[in-house]
Parts: structure tokens; sequence; C-alpha cells
């Protein structure tokens, strides 16, 4: 007769861990999965409201210029062109 109450003891106390242990990974998986939420990205750069490209200015330097004050490129020139442009020092 105590046999049977300590099994079915152990029954019960299996029983709740088993549901607690349940309970607890669900409620991690809730938290840990994206459901909709929007991760917010954090720029530590500074803050450039308009674009810029970088060229290589006749010093041989290169230089950021504001895509505004840039027209649209007619024709690329040549490597030759290139060497013979750059002054050098």
């Amino acid at each position: 007769m105590q046999n049977k109450k300590t099994a079915s003891g152990q029954k019960q106390t299996r029983r709740k861990m088993i549901a607690a242990f349940s309970v607890l990974s669900f409620a991690l998986l809730i938290k840990w999965l994206p459901f909709g939420k929007k991760k917010s990205i954090i720029d530590c750069g500074p803050e450039s409201k308009s674009k810029t490209l970088t060229f290589l200015a006749q010093d041989g330097k290169l230089v950021e210029v504001d895509a505004s004050h840039i027209t649209q490129i007619q024709q690329k020139i040549s490597n030759t062109q290139l060497q013979n442009w750059i002054k050098r020092s």
C-alpha cells in the first residue's frame, strides 16, 4: 500500500517538473523569436545628409565631393590620359 503512494507521488512530481520545464521553454521561445519586432539600428558614424562621391584630385589625393555638384559623366578616360593628368611633385 505504501509503495503505491510513493509511486503515484513520484509520477506527480515528474509531471509537475515536465510541465514547469515546458512552460519555461515556451516562455523563452516567445521572448527570443522576433514576432514583428523591429530591431533598432544604432549608427555610430557621422550623419551624412547628402551622398558624397570619392574622386582622384590632380595632385594624386582622394577627395570627397558632394554628389549634387557633379554632372553626369560623359566618357571614361584612358590610363595614359590619367597618368599624364596627374601632376608629379
